[in-house]
């Protein structure tokens, strides 16, 4: 926020138990809360469970928010975070914890272990522990472990599932046999591939060519590589990005390799089975050298045409903009399948270089935002090299 915009509103009130119509009192109370203050206009006295619901509200978006903020201590803020579990259901205590966060400066007080316990983990907080980094003290860090751990293991319960399904079919599909066996025709493929022979007359084709399915032990391993921008508006992509390569990474019929970079390209294949230990391997912020990034993932593939390469970036580009198109245009040429992710995340339209996307959408390397729920669909639809189901902008 700059020095000549205004505060934002203050929160809204809490939800009303239910949908029913509510009186004038109501909407009275609602309004006071939602604006704070004795003198709004309202005519509202506050009591009871009201005083304290106000009281935590102010302390993010109150008049006096940022000096209020700056002078608290760990201890107070972890009260702080307690308190408004008491008010607000879990969706609303991240977003204010989020906007404590953001508009109170309390990123280093995150290092503190009682404010750590206190807090609500998402993936938002986690991503504000990372880009810590080394700030944490010793003190913290098993604390801040646990809260990314918790975060982690949430995540994967959610994802894994649909993940190792969707891409095992995609697998299979992809290892096409052309003289199968009855049992293992695709006749849903052998149809499309044999539209042409379609006898009206008869209503049916004639098959003259089958793909079948490949049977266990069959299908070719796929390389995968995942390249992700540590810059500071990356932080839930990177979170995200490093669940979904413990879980490729888990896969036998899945080569995957995880690489980082900002300036530097660092190569976390080793620890990509612990997303924590990923996590805390990355350090956000910085510039960016996506040209320097795609180069090195570039030396690593040695079968083009089985490799999939996935940039994760919101491509404000460094470094050498016309030599890497040029590197993706010439990856693109020998078979490899390259998808650009100007974010993987849920946290709506991202900011990134519009010019830079369009000309790798001319490559045929589309770069679009995409949510941790589509991503099993977009490496589904890379491996079985079919057209991505970008969503609508």
């Amino acid at each position: 926020m700059t020095a000549t915009q205004s505060p934002p509103p203050r929160a809204e009130a809490p939800p009303a138990a239910t949908a029913t119509p509510v009186d004038d009192a109501e909407r009275l109370r609602r309004w006071r809360l939602v604006l704070g203050g004795a003198d709004d206009g309202t005519g509202v006295t506050l009591g009871g469970r009201d005083v304290g619901l106000d009281r935590t509200l102010d302390v993010v978006y109150g008049e006096d928010t940022r000096r209020a903020g700056r002078g608290g201590s760990a201890p107070g803020v972890a009260r702080w975070l307690g308190d408004i579990r008491t008010y607000f259901p879990t969706s609303v205590v991240q977003v204010m914890q989020r906007d404590a966060i953001n508009r109170l400066g309390l990123a280093t007080l995150l290092a503190e272990p009682e404010m750590l316990e206190a807090a609500e983990p998402d993936v938002h907080l986690v991503g504000t522990l990372i880009s810590l980094g080394r700030a944490i003290p010793e003190r913290s860090k098993e604390s801040a472990r646990v809260v990314v751990r918790k975060v982690v293991e949430q995540l994967e319960r959610k994802l894994a599932s649909r993940t190792r399904a969707t891409l095992t079919g995609a697998l299979d599909r992809s290892a096409k046999v052309r003289r199968p066996r009855h049992q293992d025709i695709d006749w849903n493929r052998t149809i499309r591939a044999n539209l042409h022979t379609y006898l009206p007359d008869h209503g049916t084709i004639v098959p003259e060519r089958l793909i079948g399915y490949g049977r266990a032990g069959q299908s070719v391993k796929k390389d995968v590589i995942l390249c992700i921008d540590q810059s500071g508006s990356m932080a839930s992509s990177v979170v995200y990005a490093s669940v979904f390569g413990a879980v490729l990474a888990s896969m036998r019929s899945l080569n995957t390799r995880l690489v980082v970079f900002d300036t530097n390209v660092v190569d976390l294949t080793e620890e990509i089975e612990d997303p924590v230990d990923v996590l805390f391997g990355v350090q956000l912020g910085g510039g960016t050298d996506i040209n320097r990034a795609v180069a090195y993932c570039e030396s690593q593939i040695t079968r083009p045409t089985e490799t999939v390469v996935v940039l994760i970036s919101d491509l404000y580009e460094g470094g050498i903009r016309g030599e890497l198109l040029k590197r993706v245009a010439a990856m693109k040429a020998a078979g490899v399948e390259f998808v650009t992710l100007l974010a993987l995340s849920d946290d709506g339209a991202p900011a990134y270089d519009r010019g830079h996307a369009a000309a790798l959408t001319e490559l045929g390397a589309p770069a679009f935002a995409c949510t941790p729920d589509l991503f099993p669909d977009v490496m589904a639809a890379a491996i079985e090299r079919r057209p991505l189901p970008i969503p609508e902008p």
